[in-house]
Formats: structure tokens, C-alpha cells, sequence
């Protein structure tokens, strides 16, 4: 699988994850994105040991967007403090099957992650073990559909909690297009829907070592967001 890098310098690279792809080494023999980008670095540089490779923020396997990697441990360090403070900026794009209340507003929730099943779910505060999930949202089109109601929107993910989007947006019964494991509408038929209509569609930071502020934006890609297109959003 081909991933497209769309900035690389000696401290950072910017690449598009495609759906599908774990960012990192799972259970399965698929290739993991590090891994491919480290054979590219290896490659590039003419290497003869392991590159380095810092991860800075995650997408979840069925999750195509814009990624930040670190090529060495201080530029890591300088980007993880962004994601903390919140000076790095994450937009998405999602199709939900749903709508959620008005045209633009914030959720938030307290998720608690269950490490034997890997789902996360939405439980009361003070709940021992759960976080705070936040995020803004901005509905850019409704459209009625022979399958029901579907909604475009953008995301801000103010955190950056374990399946945070797709729980959220579940929880108001506005699941994300083609999730197995959130949509209750697409959990019967996961051999038909392997990429869901989430897009990380912008991507905001300082430069670790100039500081110069970088932006890099994608048009989403996928099934759901053919979709759209086909539906004249």
C-alpha cells in the first residue's frame, strides 16, 4: 500500500494514513504505517541502522488523513508538548448517519476504554478510569436519503481520547458511515464496509525547530465522502 508524503524535512514528515493501514504495529502481518515510513527514511538516507521515528498522535485503522511523525527525539518532545496544550489543531470531516443538535455546537463526554475488547464507551462523570472527551463540531450540510438522514460535517477534536469521534457522534445516534463497531446500522454487515466516512482533513503545528506555523489540508477521500459527491452535497 502506497502512502502519500506530502512534506518531509530533517526534523518532521507529513503524510496521508490510508484507511485500512494501522498507524502502528498490530495483531494483524499487515504493514503498519511506522514501518513503512521507517523503510522510506532507511531507504532515502542510504542507512545502515533502524531509523528513528517518533509518534506524535494516532488514527484509528479504518481513519484516512493527515499524520505528523518526528525524525528525532527532541523534535518529538517539542511536538507532544503542542498536542498537550493544545497548539496542535485537528480538523476532520466525518458523514454521520444522523443529526446532531443544530448546526454547530461542542460534546462533551467522559469515555471509559475497555483494554479487553478495545471499545470505548460514553459513562457518567467521576466514573473511576474515564476521561474527558471534547470536541466541536460545525454541520456544513444535511441531506435526506432513501436510508435515512446523512450529515456533513467538521470537526475540532479539542482531545484526543480512544475512538473519541466515532463514540461521541454514536451516542447521539449519529454514528459514523460505515463504522462496524459504533453504528449500530453498520454493525451486521462488516464484510461489506472495511473504511468509514472519518477523514483527518486538516493538520496545524509549529515547526519544532524553525517554529513557523504549518498547515496542511486534505480533501477527504472514501466511500462515504463518494457519497456525497453522488448526492450533490
Amino acid at each position: 500500500m502506497r502512502v502519500n508524503i506530502i512534506h518531509e524535512d530533517d526534523d518532521v514528515i507529513v503524510c496521508i494514513k490510508p484507511n485500512g493501514m494501522p498507524s502502528q504495529s498490530d495483531k494483524s502481518v499487515d504493514e503498519d504505517l511506522v514501518s513503512y515510513l521507517k523503510n522510506h527514511i532507511y531507504e532515502e538516507k542510504k542507512m545502515t541502522t533502524e531509523p528513528y521515528l517518533g509518534v506524535i498522535h494516532r488514527l484509528d485503522r479504518p481513519v484516512a488523513g493527515g499524520m505528523v511523525f518526528a525524525k528525532n527525539k527532541e523534535a518529538a518532545s517539542k511536538l507532544s508538548e503542542q498536542v498537550v496544550d493544545g497548539r496542535m489543531i485537528k480538523y476532520y470531516q466525518a458523514v454521520l448517519t444522523g443529526e446532531l443538535p443544530g448546526w454547530n455546537g461542542t460534546l462533551v463526554d467522559y469515555l471509559l476504554q475497555d483494554p479487553i475488547t478495545n471499545v470505548s464507551r460514553v459513562v457518567p462523570e467521576g466514573t473511576e478510569g474515564a476521561k474527558k472527551a471534547e470536541l466541536n463540531y460545525e454541520v456544513l450540510d444535511v441531506y435526506e436519503t432513501d436510508e435515512g438522514i446523512l450529515s456533513y460535517v467538521l470537526i475540532e477534536l479539542v482531545t484526543g481520547r480512544h475512538h473519541q469521534i466515532r463514540v461521541q457522534t454514536a451516542s447521539r445516534k449519529a454514528g459514523i458511515w460505515g463504522d462496524t463497531k459504533y453504528n449500530p446500522k453498520f454493525k451486521k454487515v462488516k464484510k461489506k464496509y472495511k473504511q468509514i466516512g472519518l477523514f483527518s482533513s486538516r493538520l496545524e503545528f509549529e515547526h519544532p525547530t524553525t517554529g513557523e506555523h504549518l498547515v496542511f489540508k486534505r480533501e477527504p477521500e472514501g466511500a462515504a465522502f463518494d457519497i456525497l459527491e453522488m448526492e450533490e452535497f
